[in-house]
């Protein structure tokens, strides 16, 4: 073993282990949901084995470690602190995280956590749980609070993760949250008298403590995530003092993917933020991707220019928006001043107002934006017929639905791998990180590295709630996306795991995932492919070159002269079908293939 080559033995470990540093390009479809909001595999074993290699020798374990530390997720308690804090002083760790993710659980509201009182009132809807599990949880976290454990830890391992790239926050609840938050919630006309869980004061905190240890370490983070933001928690920044502040962490951002979960009065709280967001995009002039996300079921109806301020990043590869409700005109001005550059666009559960068509966006995308190698059109409609559902109090029909027939977006997935500070546990760091039989922080059953936990009571979730979990649409954005596609008849690639997991091909010439490798590429529908074929047929030649050429221009033909008005836009709905086909077709593929340009 010691006389194998590094690299045999690093093609052994991605064996058993994707290699962490190998993550999508920002301007792919999937990486909104696979680097920043999609919610990781269940892959504990996967975790174990690789502690396991890494204590084979010295060799192994060198090796292994950026496997191990590469990304790490803390959450808000005492044990993760420590095992942060652990992995913060050893350097030949520390060096190598690059994404840090950080989970929130909900705080308990101080002067209502009477927690016996509630247990005694609603007995039966508690019954068999433990209230001292909720006396700790709610103790623990004012203790970490007023001693400031929590900002003294993260500002030591913002500093001493040199090569930090990716910062997320992400909303966590246990199990036993997930009782209480039900209690609540049937009873929320008393209930939080007795004991309030909120999301808001967490979310305030964790963004202003993790913003104040980012700025202290001077950290060369240029990518920020927040899937569960909450409006409220972004306005602290607004003090005048903080502004030098806050442009200095935006003038780093490359990418920012913000989704707002919180749908009262949302309009109000998102026009107080105009002006944060106005600093925040002015400074940070090296933008390459943006998504910034509302409810779905309570899309915005502020101005888009409201947001974004007429800001243009001639760096931008990546747009997406989502839940808003739009004029043809504003969504059109956007891209074009990004049309040099813009790769991607994402228009999910955006609503047409007035008299603004969908095959007049499209068109104008299609014509215009030839750069465009992707767009995602997901639950797109019309605010008239979504205001006529919902004023009837009916089902949501698949247009709207959040499941659009297939997967829902509002559910709470387990959590499972990316495991607390360490995916895979460590054998060089006092246990920080180290798999452990009692779960994770504060002693509450959550995962840990090489225990699975999940479907047991106790088990933590992230809450998606209001969240594109977009697991459908994740095969759709490998399907319709052609010039990123790659051979997923391999389950290794569609799991996300595996050596090859992020080996998406950049070459329009790749196979597409639906037609077999050896199959040609459809080329009826590419936007310049009519055109040069007629070139070559016109430019003489050998006979049998033309005759190619006049073959090649009658089968784009078809493809080449559908206009906006075949698209079959009826100015009311739109169906799953139809919006995929609209896909394939802004980016000048061929709508009875489903492959796009070259």
């Amino acid at each position: 073993m010691e006389k194998l080559l590094p690299e045999l033995i690093q093609e052994i470990l991605d064996h058993i282990d994707c290699d962490p540093e190998k993550t999508l390009p920002i301007d792919v479809r999937r990486y909104l949901s696979v680097e920043s909001f999609r919610l990781p595999e269940p892959v504990p074993d996967r975790a174990q084995d690789v502690a396991n290699f890494r204590l084979v020798c010295k060799r192994f374990a060198a090796i292994g470690v950026r496997h191990q530390f590469t990304r790490i997720t803390t959450r808000f308690s005492k044990k993760g602190f420590r095992r942060l804090k652990n992995i913060a002083e050893q350097p030949h760790l520390a060096e190598h995280v690059k994404k840090f993710s950080y989970m929130i659980p909900f705080f308990y509201v101080e002067g209502r956590e009477r927690i016996d009182d509630l247990f005694r009132e609603y007995r039966e809807d508690l019954a068999g749980l433990d209230p001292s599990i909720y006396k700790s949880k709610a103790r623990e976290q004012r203790e970490i609070i007023h001693s400031g454990l929590d900002v003294s830890v993260l500002k030591t391992a913002m500093s001493a993760f040199t090569s930090l790239q990716h910062v997320q926050l992400l909303r966590l609840q246990d199990e036993a949250d997930r009782h209480l938050i039900d209690c609540l919630h049937a009873h929320h006309d008393s209930a939080p008298r007795l004991v309030d869980l909120a999301w808001t004061p967490a979310c305030l905190h964790a963004t202003r403590t993790t913003g104040e240890a980012l700025l202290s370490a001077e950290s060369s983070f240029s990518r920020f995530s927040g899937p569960m933001m909450s409006p409220q928690s972004s306005l602290d920044p607004l003090n005048p003092r903080s502004s030098p502040l806050l442009q200095s962490l935006a003038a780093r951002l490359t990418c920012l993917e913000l989704h707002f979960d919180d749908w009262t009065n949302l309009d109000d709280k998102m026009h107080q933020l105009s002006g944060l967001f106005k600093t925040v995009f002015e400074a940070a002039t090296g933008m390459q991707a943006v998504h910034v996300g509302f409810p779905s079921r309570a899309p915005l109806s502020l101005p888009l220019e409201s947001i974004f301020h007429h800001v243009q990043w001639d760096k931008l590869r990546a747009l997406g928006i989502q839940a808003w409700r739009l004029d043809a005109d504003s969504i059109l001005r956007l891209a074009r001043r990004h049309r040099h550059s813009l790769r991607g666009l994402r228009l999910r559960d955006v609503l047409l107002t007035g008299d603004s068509r969908w095959k007049d966006v499209l068109a104008c995308l299609r014509e215009e934006m030839t750069l465009l190698d992707w767009v995602s059109l997901r639950r797109i409609g019309y605010a008239a017929t979504f205001d006529e559902v919902d004023a009837q109090a009916m089902e949501v029909p698949d247009s709207y639905s959040s499941t659009e027939g297939e997967s829902g977006d509002e559910s709470l997935t387990p959590f499972s791998s990316e495991t607390e500070d360490s995916d895979h546990g460590d054998d060089d760091n006092n246990n920080a990180g180290a798999p452990s039989s009692s779960g994770g922080g504060g002693g509450h059953g959550g995962l840990a590295a090489g225990n699975s936990g999940l479907g047991v009571v106790g088990a933590d979730v992230l809450d998606a709630d209001h969240l594109d979990d977009d697991d459908d649409d994740d095969q759709d954005d490998i399907d319709d996306t052609s010039s990123f596609a790659s051979d997923i008849s391999d389950p290794q690639l569609t799991s996300d795991h595996g050596p090859d997991a992020h080996a998406l091909a950049l070459s329009p010439d790749a196979p597409a995932p639906d037609t077999p490798g050896s199959a040609p590429w459809c080329r009826c529908g590419r936007r310049r492919s009519s055109s040069s074929a007629a070139d070559n047929a016109g430019a003489g030649g050998s006979s049998a070159a033309g005759a190619s050429g006049a073959a090649a221009t009658a089968t784009a033909a078809p493809a080449s002269r559908v206009d906006k008005e075949d698209l079959g836009d009826n100015g009311r709905v739109v169906s799953p079908e139809q919006r995929r086909m609209w896909e394939r077709w802004v980016v000048g593929g061929c709508m009875e293939h489903g492959l796009h340009r070259g």
